[in-house]
């Protein structure tokens, strides 16, 4: 069974690298369920979160709304990508970390268990991974995974600079390019998918770890093309045009349905955030966390982002419990 569907909303996104603490909200009902709101709930202290800028707005969602239920529970949401949040999360640093691809189990893990960390995994959101051009593109509507790496291997260097070079019936319009830097998990989901390994792609694109970057380089040129998470696409539809991608089955848009029921292929993705098991000992963090999973469809259409499966949603009730009880 699928679960929710997106809505139109409005969502503040942070600059890369920046750390936010949200403000807490008196009075009314966020209809979420877990407390009552105004005043003290009794529970307090601070979270600290870091990681990728594409779970980062679900995050900050989250705990606007979690701080309307605890307004004395601090918690502060940074933007550093998923390598970068990681990083501090196993030196210790934080409490959380936003992902948006596994932890690595060859650099990271290995880090982690040097700082007697132990991470635990929550699946949070689905996102489509979206190959994105500028709306005045009128030529494309749909990309094979073959013509993506094309595009984005590191032979194409120079040589793939053209979208007449793509398909002779594409106009000879300049090809711009941007997208994921090094240190984001969009990054390595990207390489993987479409040039078949992590961390592969041709050197002369533009690269950031924040996605509103990667917004204005596709909206500033006719040729541009780019590849961001599902929320900014929705969230900057006057911007940037999404392209259906073709993964061996026939020409499948990003969409709540095509990512839940599996048919967007290879670029549907799971969305994460690790905790670390010792802060379950923290009241603050534990019900964090368990508001997150008992909310995430709620969470998931505020922030645009594309509600778990009721598979995942059971899955994700029984970490949590099996997280408690250690």
């Amino acid at each position: 069974m699928k679960r929710g569907s997106i809505v139109t909303a409005l969502r503040a996104i942070a600059g890369i690298g920046l750390a936010f603490a949200l403000a807490g909200c008196g009075g009314g009902d966020d209809g979420a369920s877990g407390g009552d709101n105004g005043g003290s709930s009794g529970l307090e202290g601070r979270i600290r979160a870091d990681g990728s800028s594409t779970v980062g707005p679900f995050a900050s969602a989250a705990a606007e709304r979690f701080r309307q239920v605890h307004p004395d529970v601090r918690i502060t949401v940074g933007i550093s990508g998923t390598g970068g949040g990681f990083e501090r999360f196993c030196r210790g640093e934080t409490d959380l970390s936003n992902a948006s691809r596994p932890i690595k189990e060859d650099e990271e893990v290995p880090l982690c268990k040097k700082n007697n960390v132990q991470p635990i995994r929550f699946v949070v959101a689905n996102d489509a991974l979206s190959v994105v051009v500028n709306p005045e593109n009128d030529w494309v509507d749909c990309l094979t995974v073959g013509e993506l790496n094309k595009i984005w291997r590191p032979e194409a260097k120079g040589k793939v600079t053209s979208w007449n070079q793509i398909r002779p019936s594409f106009p000879d319009e300049p090809l711009e390019l941007a997208g994921a830097g090094t240190d984001s998990g969009t990054f390595d989901y990207f390489t993987e998918a479409i040039n078949g390994d992590t961390g592969v792609i041709r050197p002369d694109y533009t690269p950031s770890e924040n996605d509103n970057v990667i917004v204005q380089a596709v909206s500033g040129q006719k040729g541009a093309m780019g590849f961001v998470g599902f929320s900014y696409v929705e969230e900057n539809q006057d911007k940037m045009k999404p392209i259906a991608v073709d993964g061996g089955g026939g020409c499948v848009k990003p969409s709540v349905a095509t990512v839940q029921d599996q048919t967007y292929k290879p670029l549907g993705r799971p969305l994460y955030i690790y905790a670390k098991k010792e802060s379950f000992e923290r009241p603050e963090v534990e019900k964090f966390i368990r508001y997150m999973v008992d909310n995430e469809a709620m969470i998931a259409e505020s922030s645009l982002f594309i509600p778990l499966t009721d598979e995942q949603i059971a899955v994700a009730r029984k970490q949590l419990e099996d997280a408690v009880a250690r």
